[in-house]
């Protein structure tokens, strides 16, 4: 078995949406640099690196279950972690 990236954690925002807690450094990157997430989509990356991408770039969990490249297991741990989350 290989290891998974860990599933991002999640927070609600003032709207009460949950959304994946953005990574502050991904996001400087995409805003700084030359590529966008548009161009980011057209290289071939692994799934499991464009699942982890959507998550450290602080996407709603109800738009991340619409990715084309999300499966049931990704969205699946995701809300399991909403779930423990919920419980702390």
């Amino acid at each position: 078995m290989t290891a998974q990236h860990p599933v991002q954690p999640l927070v609600t925002d003032s709207a009460g949406r949950v959304m994946f807690k953005p990574n502050a450094i991904v996001q400087f990157l995409l805003n700084a640099g030359p590529f966008d997430e548009n161009m980011l989509s057209l290289m071939p990356w692994s799934n499991e690196d464009r699942v982890q991408l959507a998550q450290l770039l602080g996407m709603s969990l109800g738009g991340f279950a619409y990715l084309p490249y999300i499966t049931d297991e990704d969205f699946n741990r995701a809300k399991a972690q909403q779930i423990e989350e919920l419980w702390k």
